[in-house]
């Protein structure tokens, strides 16, 4: 079906789709793997949310993802020197705040 003409209850499905995907990232602070999960998730259904509002919640969380990955990578290496925590706990703000931030705003029905 074309994005276009997507049905309310479509973009209500996705929307659910969406959230789930916020809360199996900030689980994968507690679980430590959901993160996996909800970027394999986001990848499958990007296609279905071109065109809608929810687009931009899947590129944020996509984007939000890669970034912290590469800043948690980049930290870790550095943690033999001291740099490294401080690196790691600025990543760890910053994505905690991009993914609260983004299901704040896909609870109210906005774009990120």
């Amino acid at each position: 079906m074309n994005n276009l003409t997507k049905t309310e209850t479509e973009i209500a499905a996705l929307k659910q789709y969406n959230q789930i995907t916020y809360i199996l990232y900030l689980a994968g602070y507690l679980v430590g793997f959901t993160w996996l999960i909800a970027i394999i998730m986001n990848y499958v259904k990007r296609d279905d949310m071109r065109g809608t509002w929810l687009e931009s919640h899947v590129n944020y969380q996509i984007k939000t993802f890669w970034i912290s990955f590469v800043g948690y990578i980049v930290g870790a290496l550095l943690a033999i020197v001291v740099i490294g925590f401080v690196i790691l706990l600025a990543v760890f703000i910053w994505d905690a705040y991009r993914l609260i931030k983004g299901l704040i705003a896909l609870n109210d029905n906005k774009l990120v």
